[in-house]
């Protein structure tokens, strides 16, 4: 028997472990019944988990060990929106002008590390330049640490809109980006960015419904799409197999999304007890994005932070988000735990699951919002998101019982993927 503790106490990079490790766990976060299990051991071959038995096992000679009798142990996270690619600074707009594509994905690896040694093993990007696709094929081949990636690769907006790249650009700059550049002005406009999106290897189609905070744009909330595109959007992602998101912060272009077909809507600032009904009954997923609400507004104080026309959609619409969390959760809209992570640090992606509890989510309900059900809404229901025999062996652990201290969840010490030890405390 070989046993990891022998092992200094602290490391990281992709560890392969023995073909067969058994991880003896003192308590077991079952995310699906909201229950802790305690005296467990995970018994894992390869990738895989292959069974969960009771009391603390050993195996024969050649198994691995590991000993997390102390801690408490849970499927790892999925974050449902984050921006893999950069992260928010005083200088992210003119970094438009001065960092190659090169530089992006060079940060991009450090940034996928930092998320992945938060205990998150999948994310969701909703959109970039289109490294998040060379990224995602780095990680899948292991040349790259980081989660496991589902991208939309560039997100699809209208002329002017929160998702048009050249906005704020000087008129010689701004050129007439269409389609290609993921930039629609009519239902076959959304169809052909759809399918380029698929054509350039994207997993999933993000759309921004309205205007959006971080965008050199006047309006934050303003409608941006017509029904009728995002019909058209839906309907082709639909046959190319994508799940579809939009961004939304005003409640017109938020309700649009919602009857067009739309599965997720990410931030859903100013929405109203209509939309919520209304997203109720189309079994709509919110995706809060709280953190991201946080980060803005604090920032936003700071004079030179933002451009003056984003600190005043910041300092508008961040401080709402939290408020609608709440209104919506008591109202049974669905909930899928997303971050925004890139508008705040990355790595720091499990604060959100203290915004979550404060707006009275309880813990293990914010859990499974970031386990089954952002695995199901991936179409990944069967192999992740659970410690489960036949699951894949994406598995976390932290000092304490969440539902003890949801603070725990931010200092995760142990971070399986795949049955390989990428951190171990």
């Amino acid at each position: 028997m070989k046993n990891l503790l022998l092992v200094p106490a602290l490391f990281f990079g992709s560890i392969l472990i023995a073909q067969e490790t058994y991880l003896q766990c003192g308590q077991i976060v079952d995310v699906v019944n909201g229950k802790v299990l305690t005296d467990k051991t995970i018994i894992i071959s390869g990738n895989t988990i292959t069974s969960i038995e009771n009391g603390f096992q050993n195996g024969d000679s050649d198994v691995t060990v590991i000993d997390l009798k102390d801690k408490t142990v849970m499927p790892g996270f999925i974050d449902m929106h984050v921006h893999i690619e950069g992260q928010s600074s005083p200088q992210r707009y003119i970094q438009r002008f001065t960092l190659n594509e090169a530089d992006v994905a060079l940060q991009s690896t450090v940034y996928a590390k930092n998320t992945l040694m938060a205990g998150f093993t999948t994310v969701r990007d909703l959109g970039g330049s289109g490294v998040n696709i060379a990224l995602r094929k780095a990680i899948a081949k292991g040349s790259v640490v980081g989660p496991r990636i589902f991208t939309a690769g560039k997100a699809i907006g209208t002329t002017g809109g929160h998702a048009d790249p050249t906005n704020g650009m000087r008129k010689d700059l701004m050129g007439d980006p269409g389609p290609k550049e993921g930039v629609v002005n009519s239902a076959e406009d959304a169809k052909k960015a759809v399918r380029q999106r698929y054509k350039d290897g994207a997993d999933v189609i993000k759309i921004t419904a309205t205007g959006g905070v971080l965008s050199v744009a006047k309006s934050g909330q303003n409608p941006q799409f017509t029904l009728e595109e995002i019909k058209a959007i839906t309907a082709t992602a639909k046959d190319y197999g994508m799940l579809t998101a939009a961004h939304a912060h005003g409640d017109e272009g938020m309700r649009r999304a919602v009857i067009g077909g739309i599965k997720t809507i990410e931030h859903g600032t100013l929405m109203s007890e209509e939309t919520m009904d209304l997203m109720v009954k189309h079994k709509t997923f919110l995706v809060p994005t709280i953190t991201a609400g946080k980060q803005v507004t604090e920032k936003a104080k700071i004079k030179g932070f933002f451009p003056e026309v984003v600190a005043k959609k910041a300092a508008a619409i961040g401080p709402k988000i939290q408020t609608m969390f709440e209104k919506a959760y008591k109202k049974g809209v669905p909930i899928a735990f997303g971050t925004d992570a890139g508008v705040f640090p990355h790595g720091e992606n499990a604060r959100e699951f203290v915004y979550m509890t404060e707006a009275g989510m309880p813990i293990m309900e914010a859990l499974k919002s970031a386990t089954v059900t952002n695995a199901e809404l991936l179409g990944m229901g069967d192999n992740l998101g659970q410690l489960k025999q036949g699951y894949i062996a994406d598995i976390i652990a932290v000092d304490e019982n969440p539902k003890d201290n949801v603070e725990t969840l931010r200092n995760v010490s142990f971070v399986m993927k795949e049955g390989k030890v990428y951190k171990s405390r």
